[in-house]
C-alpha cells in the first residue's frame, strides 16, 4: 500500500477528539473524490453501457480509497456507534457522507444548522445494481436462494436426460460445458437435454461454453525402466517432441505448447498436474530444458500425459485464444440462441478482453442478443489488472468474474489465496459485479459421496459470491441438493460480507 498524504497529516493526531474525526473523515472523502474522478476519467471511453457507469464510478472511488490504510480510523470510529467503514465496498460516498453527518451531528458545528444524511436507498442502490448485473448473466434471483449454483458437464449429459433433469431439479441454476473436452456433436446435445428439462420444470437453466485457452500440459512422458515414479530431487527433461536419444535414465516429457520452452529461464518456477510435482530450471541444452524436482510426496509422483503445467510469474507470450477456440467460437455463434454464457480461459490483459469481444461479434448473426463474458482469474497478473479487466468487459455487456482457485493457488502460492480471493470479491463487489465462487467446492462428496468438514465449512462461506461453481463427479447430483440446502441455510446469516441477526434458535 502506498505511502499517502492524508496518512502523514494523521500521524500523531487524537482520533478520540469528535472535531479531529471530523475533519479527517472529510480529509478522506476530499481525497476519495478526486484521486476516484481522476481513475474514471482515464476509463470514460471504455464505458458503453450507460447502465455500468454508476458502478463503474464507485469502483474508481473504491480504488481510491484503498490507497490508504484505514485501520486507525476504523477503531476511532467504532465508539461513537458509527460506521467503521467495513461494509463500504458496493456505496463508497454514501457511507462516508452518513459518518461525516452524524459527526457533525455530535461537534454540534455552527456552520451546519442543516444536516443531511444521505437517503435510504442510496445505501442499496449498489445491492440493487450487482442484483440486476446478476440477473442480466443467469437470470431472475430465486425466491429462496439468492446464490446460483453452476454445475460442469460430463458426457454422461449428452446420452442421459434423466441425468440432466435430475440436475435441474436439485437446484443447478447454469450448466458449464467444457470445450476443452468431447466434441461438437456431445456440446449441442448436452444444449438439447438442458433446454428439454427447462421445459419439463418450468425453470430456467443458463448454459455457458467455457473455452479450453492457452493451457499447456503435458503431450507425452517417458519414465525410465523399471521406475514409474519420480522423486523430489531428481531431474526431468522437457523437449519439443518425444521420444529423443537422452539417457534412459531421465524422465522425460514433452508439452503441448513447445513454443513455451523458448520462454524458460534458469531458475524459473514449473508446477505440474495442479501442484503435485515442483521443479525449477536447472539448465538448458540443446536437447531440452531440464527441471530439478524440488516437490513430490514420499511416494513420489507418476508423470502422465495430459496433466496440466504452470510457470508462476513467467510471460510465456501467448495469445488467449487459441485457433481451437475461434473454431469454438464458431459453434457458439452458430448457436447463441442457446448459448448464454462465455467462459474465457487465462485472461490477464484488457486486450486479451478486447480481442475475445472482437472475435464474438464478427461470428454473431445481426441482431443477436450478446452472450455475457466469464473471464476466470488465473494468474498474477490478471490480479494486478482486474479493474481494467471489469471496465473493458463490462462497459460493454454482460460481466462476471470467475476466481479460478486451483491455477490461481499455483500461480500466486498457496499461502496468499484466501487474501487474494477476499479482494477479488472485494473489488467486484465495488463495481457491482457477480462473482464465480470455483475450484473443489465439495469435491470429496461430489466423486466418493462423503464430503470432508473443511468442504462444508468452505461451501458455506461461498454464499459471499453469486455463484458457486461444481465440478463433475458420479455423485453431483446428490451434492446440488446439499449445496442448495446450504446456502438458503447461510442467507439467513449472511448476505455477502454483512452478518443477518435472526433469531438463534440452538440455545
Amino acid at each position: 500500500m502506498q505511502s499517502t498524504h492524508l496518512e502523514m497529516k494523521n500521524e500523531g493526531l487524537d482520533l478520540s477528539d469528535p472535531r479531529i474525526l471530523l475533519t479527517t473523515i472529510q480529509q478522506l472523502r476530499q481525497a476519495v473524490v478526486q484521486e476516484g474522478r481522476e481513475i474514471f476519467e482515464q476509463w470514460q471511453t471504455e464505458i458503453h453501457r450507460p447502465s455500468f457507469i454508476n458502478s463503474s464510478q464507485n469502483l474508481a472511488y473504491y480504488l481510491a480509497l484503498r490507497r490508504y490504510d484505514l485501520r486507525e480510523l476504523q477503531a476511532a470510529l467504532m465508539p461513537w456507534g458509527l460506521s467503521s467503514l467495513g461494509r463500504i465496498e458496493a456505496k463508497v460516498l454514501p457511507t462516508l457522507d452518513a459518518v461525516i453527518a452524524t459527526l457533525k451531528a455530535v461537534c454540534r458545528t455552527d456552520n451546519d444548522s442543516i444536516i443531511t444524511h444521505p437517503p435510504l436507498e442510496a445505501f442499496f442502490e449498489g445491492d440493487r445494481l450487482l442484483q440486476q448485473n446478476t440477473e442480466d448473466i443467469f437470470g431472475n434471483t430465486l425466491h429462496h436462494r439468492r446464490v446460483r449454483i453452476m454445475v460442469t458437464l460430463s458426457i454422461e449429459a449428452a446420452t442421459n436426460y434423466e441425468f440432466v433433469r435430475d440436475l435441474l431439479h436439485q437446484g443447478t441454476n447454469c450448466v458449464r460445458i467444457n470445450c476443452g473436452h468431447d466434441t461438437s456433436v456431445e456440446w449441442l446435445a448436452m444444449i438439447n437435454n438442458v433446454k428439454k428439462a427447462e421445459l419439463e420444470l418450468g425453470t430456467s437453466c443458463k448454459i455457458l461454453m467455457d473455452l479450453g485457452g492457452p493451457k499447456t500440459r503435458i503431450k507425452f512422458a517417458i519414465a525410465p525402466s523399471p521406475k514409474q515414479r519420480i522423486f523430489k530431487g531428481e531431474s526431468l527433461v522437457l523437449t519439443p517432441d518425444l521420444p529423443t536419444t537422452i539417457n534412459s535414465q531421465c524422465f522425460q516429457a514433452s508439452c503441448t505448447i513447445p513454443d513455451v520452452l523458448k520462454e524458460l529461464k534458469i531458475g524459473t518456477r514449473v508446477w505440474i498436474d495442479d501442484g503435485k510435482i515442483g521443479a525449477y530450471v536447472e539448465a538448458i541444452t540443446p536437447e531440452g530444458v531440464w527441471l530439478k524436482v524440488t516437490h513430490a510426496r514420499l511416494k513420489g509422483e507418476k508423470l502422465l500425459p495430459d496433466k496440466g503445467m504452470n510457470f508462476p510469474y513467467t510471460d510465456l507470450h501467448l495469445s488467449s485464444l487459441t485457433d481451437k477456440d475461434k473454431r469454438d467460437l464458431d459453434f457458439i455463434a452458430a448457436h447463441a440462441d442457446q448459448v448464454d454464457i462465455i467462459g474465457y480461459s487465462y485472461v490477464q490483459t484488457p486486450e486479451d478482453i478486447q480481442l475475445l469481444q472482437q472475435e464474438l461479434a464478427a461470428r454473431l448473426p445481426e441482431n443477436c442478443p450478446i452472450p455475457a463474458i466469464v473471464a476466470k482469474i488465473e494468474t498474477p497478473l490478471a490480479v494486478t489488472n482486474l479493474p481494467e479487466l471489469i471496465i473493458q468487459a463490462a462497459g460493454k455487456q454482460p460481466f462476471a468474474i470467475m476466481i479460478a482457485r486451483g491455477d490461481l493457488a499455483i500461480e500466486i502460492g498457496y499461502e496468499r489465496l484466501a487474501e487474494i480471493q477476499e479482494e477479488i470479491l472485494w473489488l467486484c463487489e465495488a463495481a457491482h459485479i457477480p462473482v464465480i465462487w470455483a475450484t473443489q467446492v465439495l469435491e470429496n462428496l461430489v466423486k466418493h459421496g462423503m464430503p470432508s468438514r473443511a468442504e462444508m465449512t468452505d461451501a458455506a462461506m461461498s454464499e459471499r459470491a453469486e455463484c458457486v461453481m461444481l465440478n463433475k463427479g458420479g455423485h453431483i447430483v446428490e451434492a446440488v441438493g446439499i449445496l442448495d440446502d446450504v446456502l438458503t441455510r447461510m442467507q439467513a446469516h449472511q448476505v455477502k460480507k454483512t452478518p443477518q441477526l435472526r433469531a438463534l434458535h440452538s440455545w
